[in-house]
């Protein structure tokens, strides 16, 4: 039975990683650690050979483009807010209704682009739900780069439809990754809340 488990952790070594990292990042992203994003870049370079195994390809694609916002979204939380003389970490904000019609006719728009691709030149077992889940994914990402709160909405639709998938491919420790992010989404966007409070009474 050890020697089973022990072969299971060495053949998953990378994924099991990836899914620790993983769980770290968002962790620090409820607490607005800058150090989040560290460990979103690493979570990212992990991924994208775990994602090219199990042919997610939408989703492997989808850890290139956080390699970049991760190293965006540093530089953003790192340069902060200066307000007069002093300097601020950037504020949590509320998405205005001109923002999410965009963000939602970007979303819809990634999506379809996503779906052809994956569906006419892959072999992607679900371009459908691959190509969802990834297009929601990268606005939700962005959001988290600018600190709109409303991502950690975002989040909770795309953890639980990947949950399905991930268990629909048989990626266990993934599967579990997922269901850890939708329980801290729903953290997040509560203390996130909180703060946003606490800053409307201090303006």
């Amino acid at each position: 039975m050890n020697n089973n488990w022990l072969q299971w952790l060495m053949l998953n070594w990378v994924e099991i990683a990836g899914a620790v990292l993983g769980i770290a990042y968002v962790f620090l992203s409820v607490k607005q650690n800058i150090l989040t994003w560290a460990m979103g870049l690493a979570t990212s370079l992990l991924y994208i050979y775990v994602f090219f195994v199990a042919k997610f390809y939408a989703d492997m694609a989808l850890q290139f483009y956080y390699v970049w916002v991760s190293i965006y979204g540093w530089f953003l939380w790192s340069r902060g807010k200066t307000s007069g003389s002093k300097h601020e970490k950037l504020p949590v904000s509320r998405m205005s209704h001109q923002m999410a019609l965009l963000l939602g006719a970007v979303s819809v728009f990634l999506w379809s682009i996503i779906y052809v691709v994956l569906k006419y030149y892959t072999d992607s077992p679900v371009p459908f739900g691959d190509a969802f889940t990834t297009a929601l994914s990268i606005v939700a990402t962005w959001m988290l780069a600018k600190k709109i709160i409303e991502h950690w909405l975002v989040w909770i639709v795309v953890d639980v439809v990947s949950i399905g998938l991930y268990i629909y491919k048989g990626l266990l420790p993934t599967t579990i990754l997922f269901v850890v992010y939708t329980l801290v989404a729903i953290w997040g966007f509560v203390e996130w809340r909180k703060d946003l409070r606490l800053n409307d009474e201090n303006d």
